[in-house]
């Protein structure tokens, strides 16, 4: 299993800053997915950590993908959507940054 570290989660904050601008969210939808006590990235982390050590890496991207799915099932209009700004482009997948994490998350598991 892959150990929570320093490195590991300076990874995935740059992973959810990228997959938020792409879903049109901000760190506040986050926040209010994961019920975490902040919108601060610490406080996001710290949610994120807890998820981990109950499961690893598996249970982890499990959880940001039942919030990419939750997200799709009620597309409430987000702050930055009305400009826009942060839409995801040319039809990209949406789903596109997850399934990237869970490739790896597998490349780990089996190498």
């Amino acid at each position: 299993m892959t150990r929570w570290s320093r490195e590991l989660e300076d990874e995935l904050a740059a992973l959810l800053k990228d997959w938020l601008k792409q879903q049109g969210r901000t760190q506040s939808d986050l926040r209010r997915s994961l019920r975490a006590t902040s919108t601060r990235m610490p406080a996001l982390m710290e949610v994120l950590e807890r998820e981990h050590v109950l499961g690893g890496m598996p249970r982890l991207a499990a959880r940001l993908c039942s919030i990419e799915a939750e997200w799709a099932a009620n597309p409430e209009m987000p702050a930055n959507e009305a400009s826009g700004a942060g839409a995801p482009q040319n039809g990209a997948d949406p789903f596109g940054q997850l399934d990237l994490l869970l490739r790896e998350i597998r490349d780990d598991c089996t190498g």
